[in-house]
């Protein structure tokens, strides 16, 4: 049976560069200020649901990947590349 999968073996593409990005910000915002600034957006995530999609054990759905894009001032391209 199928799985859905990264070739890492991770539930989704962009939980490294989420992180990556997030740590960037100026000022650093916390796994549960990203949270915050989510659920601003209408996007019902907590600290520990941010946790999981950072390290990979958590799908994302298209309606989150845009919100994070929007509050990492970047595009959706960009947090699925894998460079």
């Amino acid at each position: 049976m199928y799985k859905n999968k990264s070739s890492t073996g991770k539930n989704n593409l962009c939980g490294e560069k989420l992180y990556l990005l997030r740590k960037q910000l100026t000022p650093k915002v916390s796994q549960r200020a990203f949270a915050e600034k989510l659920q601003l957006k209408g996007i019902d995530l907590d600290k520990n649901a941010i946790q999981r999609i950072e390290c990979g054990k958590r799908f994302v759905t298209d309606i989150e990947l845009k919100a994070f894009a929007q509050i990492l001032n970047t595009t959706t391209d960009e947090l699925l590349n894998d460079n």
